[in-house]
């Protein structure tokens, strides 16, 4: 299992962030994902076996928010 913070642009709202953690909850291989609006960015743990960092930023631009 392997943890990534990826910054994320265009969060206004719990709305936003909800959505963002949908859309990363998602991808095959994502055990958790937690979303922090306060300072932009998302947290999630995968199996690098299954998905990788490029696949979760896909995800996050995917569903209209920057991934950085």
């Amino acid at each position: 299992m392997e943890t990534v913070t990826i910054s994320v642009g265009g969060m206004t709202c719990g709305g936003c962030a909800a959505g963002v953690k949908k859309a990363l909850e998602q991808v095959s291989g994502v055990a958790s994902a937690d979303v922090n609006l306060a300072e932009n960015c998302a947290t999630v743990s995968f199996d690098q076996q299954q998905t990788n960092v490029a696949a979760l930023r896909e995800a996050i631009e995917n569903a209209g928010f920057d991934a950085n």
